[in-house]
């Protein structure tokens, strides 16, 4: 094996766009922990029909409800920022 087909295999391509293009695309203007999730929910949702199945799908959502969860804790810190400068 190749060390091309080991860090790109078939199954981070879909028609003519890699999942690396589509990351970078999709976090472009995120970082830390939300461009850290929302990569490998895009990465495990891309490959899970030739890869894993159903465990991709399973990781996926664990990122996301990572992310969420992530996302609801600034939310809220906001929130109270907000509310206490008002």
């Amino acid at each position: 094996m190749s060390f091309e087909t080991k860090v790109n295999p078939s199954y981070y391509k879909n028609g003519k766009v890699e999942c690396i293009d589509a990351i970078e695309a999709a976090t472009i203007n995120k970082s830390g922990l939300e461009s850290y999730c929302t990569g490998n929910i895009i990465k495990y949702l891309w490959r899970c029909e030739e890869k894993n199945g159903l465990e991709d799908i399973a990781k996926a959502k664990w990122y996301l409800d990572k992310l969420y969860e992530h996302m609801n804790k600034k939310d809220r810190k906001s929130t109270r920022l907000n509310s206490s400068h008002g």
